[in-house]
């Protein structure tokens, strides 16, 4: 029976040692990982890095990790115009499968989603924000954009008629969606200026797009919808590298 005791305590100490190494080389594994997407997308800050599952060193061992998740306080995206960026705030990514290759230099996930948001200071860039003319006497710009619930947005017009600023801004309750790697904005229905305008004059203000390139690791866009700080996107991708 002492032999047994033991036995059964140097198991437990052996278990408590390997536990200890394992998260030891864990975080160590974070740090690093950290620091290389830093590098690879060009961040100003380190990302977070959270590799999930247990025990860490045999997946290491297998040459796969089963779930590494990344976190991106702020992302500067790409626009398609020239050197223009937007601002992608909370990027989240659950990263699914992630093969190291055989160097240890870079990392691929068989599959990748996330979430993020586009904050409405950012998105307004894309707007109208200087008046337009839309017909003699009559002009346009969008002043604001917010939350218009149930996963809309509302669109804030401030119009000149015929001389006459309107006293307050009009405003447009619009569905935003995806369309390729474009959030697009569209009015539901056209604003009442108190002018007959035609419609899609109107919607050269009131509807804008805005690309979303480039982001990390060749994620693209899946879906989006008005949140209450700015339109919450979420994200996917295949084969999507997260270092190297």
């Amino acid at each position: 029976m002492r032999a047994l005791r033991i036995l059964l305590i140097i198991a437990v100490v052996l278990g408590g040692l390997f536990v200890i190494a394992d998260r030891v080389a864990v975080n160590f594994a974070e740090d690093q990982a950290a620091q290389k997407v830093r590098t690879t997308e060009g961040l100003s800050t380190d990302p977070d890095v959270s590799i999930k599952g247990f025990p860490f060193l045999t997946q290491v061992a297998s040459g796969e990790l089963d779930d590494v998740q990344v976190g991106i306080k702020d992302y500067e995206a790409a626009t398609g115009t020239g050197t223009a960026k937007i601002r992608i705030s909370d990027l989240k990514a659950d990263m699914r499968g992630v093969v190291f290759a055989a160097d240890y230099g870079s990392a691929t996930a068989r599959s990748a989603t996330g979430t993020a948001t586009i904050p409405y200071d950012e998105l307004l860039r894309a707007a109208k924000s200087e008046p337009t003319d839309v017909s003699p006497g009559v002009s346009g710009q969008v002043v604001g954009l917010s939350s218009g619930g149930d996963g809309k947005i509302k669109v804030e017009v401030e119009a000149t008629v015929l001389g006459n600023k309107l006293p307050r801004p009009v405003s447009v309750l619009s569905t935003v969606s995806v369309k390729g790697d474009t959030v697009e904005v569209r009015a539901d229905s056209i604003p009442d200026l108190g002018i007959d305008l035609a419609e899609n004059t109107l919607r050269s203000v009131t509807d804008f797009q805005q690309k979303i390139d480039d982001l990390p690791g060749g994620i693209k866009l899946d879906k989006v919808e008005g949140g209450n700080d700015g339109v919450e996107i979420t994200v996917k991708g295949s084969d999507v590298k997260l270092a190297g």
